[in-house]
Parts: structure tokens; sequence; C-alpha cells
């Protein structure tokens, strides 16, 4: 897999997110494995939104090897990931992640 090949965020619906602003503005995302969750270790919950202005996020790591698309760490979810707002306060999750 190459930089080219990783999987796009395709979706956000996270608008307490910093990198959040019609879109994933974040280089690239973090999906972690925290609270039992696919989560998104890159939200950032301040007021401020920033980001690159012309961005299309990718998804950089994920620890989540657990998940049926996780090949060595790497997220190989074939048409993107999509991020929805997740079970508790301030955590993002990885709808796309699928358990083995």
């Amino acid at each position: 897999m190459t930089t080219t090949d990783m999987p796009a965020v395709s979706e956000c619906t996270v608008t307490g997110c910093s990198y959040n602003h019609d879109g994933c503005h974040a280089f690239a995302i973090t999906v972690s494995g925290e609270h039992g969750h696919a989560d998104c270790a890159t939200f950032i919950p301040l007021a401020r939104k920033g980001g690159l202005p012309m961005a299309i996020a990718k998804v950089g790591a994920c620890s989540r090897t657990d998940c049926m698309h996780n090949r060595d760490l790497e997220c190989t979810a074939p048409g993107g990931v999509r991020m929805a707002p997740g079970v508790g306060e301030n955590t993002t999750n990885c709808m796309t992640y699928a358990r083995m």
C-alpha cells in the first residue's frame, strides 16, 4: 500500500471537531482502539477550526487490529471511511469499522 492508496475520509458528521468544516480538513486521521470502539484519535474539540484549506483527509493509521479492513495497521476499506459522533462526550467513531 502506498500513500496514494490510503482510503479517504468519505464522510464525517462530527460537528464538534476542529478539523470538520465542510468535510474533514485533516491531512490524515488515526483510528484508535480506545473506549471499546473504533475512535478517531485525531478528533479535537476546540471552537477554532483548523486543518488544511483544501484537503481530502485520508486514514493514516489504524490500531484496531480486529477490524476486517486493517492490514498491517493500515486501513484498506474500499470506498473510504465514514466518521460519526461516538457514544461518549468528545468521541468520534469510524462507522466503517467491521469486527472480524
